[in-house]
């Protein structure tokens, strides 16, 4: 079988949950199964899966006590270094980060890749309100510059109360919406423009930019975004983005991706607890099976690009 790494995996120990969904009400609006060691090794292995790079899920680590924040996320990346630790070749990791506590997210990110060695940052679309291209945020892109760091970039719900208010899961449409969004502002803001050697990892192929991509080329020729001089076409910064398959790997979107990016800029991911075990399971092996896909580009998709993205795994896979 194809080697396989998963760049969507999601861990939700039982002190992450707690600290961080309500009861009866969680995040997303759909609750996953309890996690453990035990039924991520058990997916992975139903799944035909190599490798998994875990992640923390929305809503994040802040839920409004800075400190509280610091505490958790040391909590969750030293969890997650142990899990690499006690089984290396199974798992890698993206670190989670206090945000929107720019000072606190600085030192845990020089220990989460320093001391703990994690693979990259999980960021998410925005924080607490303040999305990713804020200029607020600035010391800590141009620290993932300096260390040419892969960033995962995950969906939180959006601040504004009216878009929950539909009755719908967030997945459905808001989490789309605010990956979008958070793109968007990545670009216009010229945060990616000013750290072309950060790796950048979309989740969910990019929420809706593939669709809306002619719209970003139209905004460019009408050049109503200032800075443009600073920062290449959309179309050009698109295709230097890796998108996961997470919830989206039907032919209709792998095709939308190929004439956006090439599909040598797509990556597999499960969206695993989130995603109902059996759907996520039958994700790969549907990928398997794609009339989209030549062997060389479905060998790509599933883990040859996360190789080449994430070195550290190629010592993995010779052992």
């Amino acid at each position: 079988m194809t080697f396989t790494v998963d760049v969507h995996h999601h861990v939700l120990p039982d002190f992450f949950w707690q600290a961080t969904n309500e009861a009866g009400h969680p995040a997303g609006g759909i609750a996953p199964p309890s996690w453990s060691l035990e039924s991520a090794l058990s997916f992975l292995d139903d799944s035909e899966i190599d490798v998994a790079i875990t992640s923390i899920s929305t809503p994040g680590v802040h839920t409004g006590d800075d400190a509280a924040a610091r505490k958790l996320a040391r909590q969750c990346n030293e969890h997650s270094a142990e899990l690499i630790r006690d089984h290396p070749d199974r798992f890698g990791a993206f670190a989670c980060l206090p945000l929107p506590d720019v000072d606190g997210t600085l030192i845990e990110l020089a220990y989460a890749l320093d001391d703990l060695h994690l693979d990259g940052v999980v960021l998410f679309s925005n924080a607490r309100g303040i999305y990713l291209g804020d200029p607020r945020l600035t010391p800590l892109f141009d620290e993932l510059q300096r260390r040419a760091a892969v960033v995962f970039i995950h969906p939180n719900p959006s601040p504004d109360p009216s878009a929950h208010a539909l009755g719908l899961p967030d997945s459905l449409i808001d989490y789309p919406a605010d990956t979008t969004r958070a793109v968007a502002q990545l670009h216009y803001s010229n945060t990616f423009a000013r750290t072309p050697d950060a790796t950048y990892i979309l989740s969910h192929a990019g929420g809706t930019v593939p669709y809306l991509a002619g719209r970003f080329g139209i905004i460019d020729a009408m050049d109503v975004v200032p800075g443009g001089e600073h920062r290449r076409s959309a179309a050009e910064a698109f295709r230097s983005l890796y998108w996961d398959t997470a919830l989206s790997w039907s032919d209709p979107v792998l095709s939308m991706l190929r004439d956006l990016v090439g599909m040598d800029h797509v990556v597999f991911g499960s969206d695993y607890p989130y995603l109902r075990r059996d759907l996520a399971v039958s994700c790969r092996a549907q990928l398997e099976r794609s009339q989209e896909l030549n062997d060389d580009e479905r060998t790509a998709v599933l883990g040859g690009t996360a190789l080449s993205v994430i070195p550290r795994l190629n010592e993995r896979r010779a052992t």
